[in-house]
Protein backbone atom coordinates (compact mmCIF):
# COMPACT_ATOMS: atom_id res chain seq x y z
CA UNK A 1 0.00 0.00 0.00
CA UNK A 2 0.96 3.51 -0.98
CA UNK A 3 0.97 5.69 2.33
CA UNK A 4 2.96 8.90 0.61
CA UNK A 5 1.01 12.16 0.78
CA UNK A 6 1.45 13.77 -2.76
CA UNK A 7 2.28 17.56 -2.41
CA UNK A 8 3.15 20.03 -4.89
CA UNK A 9 6.00 22.30 -3.95
CA UNK A 10 6.84 26.04 -4.66
CA UNK A 11 10.05 24.93 -5.21
CA UNK A 12 10.54 28.41 -6.61
CA UNK A 13 9.97 29.97 -3.24
CA UNK A 14 12.12 27.32 -1.31
CA UNK A 15 16.17 26.84 -0.91
CA UNK A 16 16.80 23.54 -2.37
CA UNK A 17 20.53 22.29 -1.62
CA UNK A 18 21.53 19.64 -4.25
CA UNK A 19 24.69 17.77 -3.18
CA UNK A 20 26.46 15.86 -5.89
CA UNK A 21 27.42 17.08 -9.21
CA UNK A 22 27.82 14.10 -11.35
CA UNK A 23 25.25 12.12 -13.30
CA UNK A 24 22.69 11.47 -10.49
CA UNK A 25 22.80 15.12 -9.54
CA UNK A 26 22.50 16.05 -12.99
CA UNK A 27 19.01 13.97 -13.28
CA UNK A 28 18.16 15.65 -9.95
CA UNK A 29 19.22 18.80 -11.25
CA UNK A 30 16.99 18.00 -14.53
CA UNK A 31 13.94 17.10 -12.54
CA UNK A 32 14.35 20.11 -10.66
CA UNK A 33 14.01 22.28 -13.48
CA UNK A 34 11.77 19.99 -15.40
CA UNK A 35 9.09 20.84 -12.94
CA UNK A 36 9.79 24.25 -11.93
CA UNK A 37 12.40 26.06 -14.34
CA UNK A 38 13.08 28.85 -11.76
CA UNK A 39 13.98 26.36 -8.90
CA UNK A 40 15.95 27.77 -6.32
CA UNK A 41 18.59 25.48 -6.29
CA UNK A 42 22.21 25.30 -4.33
CA UNK A 43 24.39 22.92 -5.63
CA UNK A 44 27.66 21.63 -4.06
CA UNK A 45 30.11 19.21 -5.26
CA UNK A 46 33.87 18.51 -5.36
CA UNK A 47 33.61 18.52 -8.94
CA UNK A 48 30.90 18.66 -11.64
CA UNK A 49 30.46 17.03 -15.00
CA UNK A 50 29.72 19.04 -17.92
CA UNK A 51 26.32 17.85 -18.45
CA UNK A 52 25.71 19.07 -15.25
CA UNK A 53 27.15 22.88 -16.02
CA UNK A 54 24.90 22.83 -18.96
CA UNK A 55 22.19 21.92 -17.32
CA UNK A 56 22.53 24.60 -14.70
CA UNK A 57 23.65 27.02 -17.39
CA UNK A 58 20.37 27.53 -18.33
CA UNK A 59 19.24 28.43 -15.39
CA UNK A 60 19.34 31.85 -13.51
CA UNK A 61 18.52 30.43 -10.31
CA UNK A 62 20.79 27.58 -9.86
CA UNK A 63 24.09 28.96 -7.82
CA UNK A 64 27.59 26.07 -7.74
CA UNK A 65 29.63 25.77 -5.13
CA UNK A 66 32.64 23.57 -5.93
CA UNK A 67 33.67 22.35 -2.22
CA UNK A 68 32.82 19.08 -0.34
CA UNK A 69 30.33 18.73 1.39
CA UNK A 70 29.63 20.68 4.99
CA UNK A 71 26.65 21.05 7.19
CA UNK A 72 26.94 24.79 6.74
CA UNK A 73 25.62 24.23 3.52
CA UNK A 74 22.32 23.22 5.25
CA UNK A 75 21.72 26.85 6.46
CA UNK A 76 18.54 28.72 5.14
CA UNK A 77 17.52 25.58 3.55
CA UNK A 78 13.85 23.80 2.68
CA UNK A 79 14.81 20.89 1.00
CA UNK A 80 17.74 19.08 0.54
CA UNK A 81 19.12 16.58 -2.22
CA UNK A 82 21.92 14.16 -1.51
CA UNK A 83 23.15 12.51 -4.96
CA UNK A 84 26.13 11.69 -3.95
CA UNK A 85 28.55 8.43 -5.28
CA UNK A 86 29.35 8.10 -1.40
CA UNK A 87 26.95 6.52 0.87
CA UNK A 88 28.63 7.69 3.71
CA UNK A 89 28.48 11.00 2.59
CA UNK A 90 24.78 10.68 1.44
CA UNK A 91 24.22 9.26 5.38
CA UNK A 92 25.80 12.03 6.94
CA UNK A 93 23.93 14.92 4.33
CA UNK A 94 20.52 12.65 5.90
CA UNK A 95 21.32 12.60 9.35
CA UNK A 96 22.37 15.87 9.68
CA UNK A 97 19.42 17.56 7.62
CA UNK A 98 17.11 15.65 9.78
CA UNK A 99 18.11 17.31 13.17
CA UNK A 100 17.33 20.57 11.13
CA UNK A 101 13.75 19.32 10.42
CA UNK A 102 14.64 19.40 7.11
CA UNK A 103 12.76 17.65 4.07
CA UNK A 104 15.59 14.93 2.40
CA UNK A 105 15.84 12.85 -0.31
CA UNK A 106 19.21 10.17 -0.91
CA UNK A 107 19.32 9.29 -4.26
CA UNK A 108 18.49 5.78 -5.08
CA UNK A 109 18.30 5.20 -0.80
CA UNK A 110 14.43 4.96 -0.50
CA UNK A 111 14.56 4.46 3.49
CA UNK A 112 16.92 8.23 3.61
CA UNK A 113 14.03 9.85 1.94
CA UNK A 114 10.92 12.17 3.44
CA UNK A 115 9.78 12.40 -0.35
CA UNK A 116 10.42 10.94 -3.67
CA UNK A 117 10.55 12.56 -7.11
CA UNK A 118 7.93 10.63 -9.39
CA UNK A 119 7.03 11.14 -12.50
CA UNK A 120 5.59 13.89 -13.95
CA UNK A 121 3.00 15.31 -16.68
CA UNK A 122 2.47 18.84 -17.72
CA UNK A 123 0.29 20.46 -19.75
CA UNK A 124 0.14 23.85 -19.05
CA UNK A 125 -1.57 24.39 -15.98
CA UNK A 126 -2.06 20.83 -15.43
CA UNK A 127 -0.06 19.05 -13.54
CA UNK A 128 0.02 15.16 -13.12
CA UNK A 129 2.33 13.82 -10.26
CA UNK A 130 2.96 9.73 -10.50
CA UNK A 131 4.36 7.72 -7.60
CA UNK A 132 5.01 3.82 -7.18
CA UNK A 133 6.09 4.26 -3.35
CA UNK A 134 9.86 4.13 -4.77
CA UNK A 135 9.30 0.07 -6.05
CA UNK A 136 9.69 0.91 -9.72
CA UNK A 137 10.77 4.59 -11.23
CA UNK A 138 10.83 2.92 -14.65
CA UNK A 139 7.02 2.23 -14.48
CA UNK A 140 6.99 5.64 -13.37
CA UNK A 141 8.60 6.59 -16.22
CA UNK A 142 6.37 4.74 -18.56
CA UNK A 143 3.06 5.93 -17.18
CA UNK A 144 4.14 9.58 -17.66
CA UNK A 145 4.74 8.81 -21.41
CA UNK A 146 1.34 7.28 -21.60
CA UNK A 147 -0.44 10.25 -20.01
CA UNK A 148 1.66 12.56 -22.28
CA UNK A 149 0.57 11.37 -25.38
CA UNK A 150 -2.93 11.01 -23.94
CA UNK A 151 -3.60 14.08 -22.85
CA UNK A 152 -4.36 16.10 -25.54
CA UNK A 153 -2.47 19.78 -25.47
CA UNK A 154 -5.80 21.75 -25.37
CA UNK A 155 -5.91 20.98 -21.66
CA UNK A 156 -4.83 24.63 -20.81
CA UNK A 157 -7.07 25.74 -22.38
CA UNK A 158 -10.05 23.71 -21.36
CA UNK A 159 -8.36 24.90 -17.56
CA UNK A 160 -8.51 28.17 -17.99
CA UNK A 161 -12.00 28.43 -19.65
CA UNK A 162 -13.68 26.51 -16.56
CA UNK A 163 -12.20 28.95 -14.04
CA UNK A 164 -13.46 31.61 -16.16
CA UNK A 165 -17.04 29.91 -15.98
CA UNK A 166 -16.04 29.49 -11.83
CA UNK A 167 -15.52 32.81 -11.28
CA UNK A 168 -19.01 33.89 -12.76
CA UNK A 169 -21.09 31.31 -10.64
CA UNK A 170 -23.25 33.08 -8.26
CA UNK A 171 -24.27 31.67 -4.59
CA UNK A 172 -22.60 29.54 -1.70
CA UNK A 173 -19.78 26.83 -1.96
CA UNK A 174 -22.77 24.00 -2.36
CA UNK A 175 -23.97 25.28 -5.20
CA UNK A 176 -20.93 26.43 -6.92
CA UNK A 177 -19.77 22.97 -6.30
CA UNK A 178 -23.05 21.40 -8.10
CA UNK A 179 -22.52 23.31 -11.09
CA UNK A 180 -19.16 22.45 -11.36
CA UNK A 181 -19.53 18.81 -10.93
CA UNK A 182 -21.98 19.16 -13.60
CA UNK A 183 -20.05 20.75 -15.97
CA UNK A 184 -17.00 18.52 -15.53
CA UNK A 185 -18.78 15.32 -15.76
CA UNK A 186 -17.93 14.79 -19.55
CA UNK A 187 -14.32 14.66 -18.43
CA UNK A 188 -14.91 11.37 -16.86
CA UNK A 189 -17.71 9.59 -18.42
CA UNK A 190 -17.32 6.60 -20.58
CA UNK A 191 -16.80 6.77 -23.91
Amino acid sequence: MNHLYPVFLKVHELNILLVGGGNVGTEKLEFLLKSSPNAQVTAVAKEFSPSFLGLASTAETVSMITDAYDEKYLGAKHVVIAATDDKAVNKLIHDQAKERFLLVNVADTPALCDFYLGGIVTKGNLKIAISTNGKSPTAAKRLRQLFEEVLPEEMDELLNNLNAYRDTLKGDFQHKVKAMNKITKGLVTNR
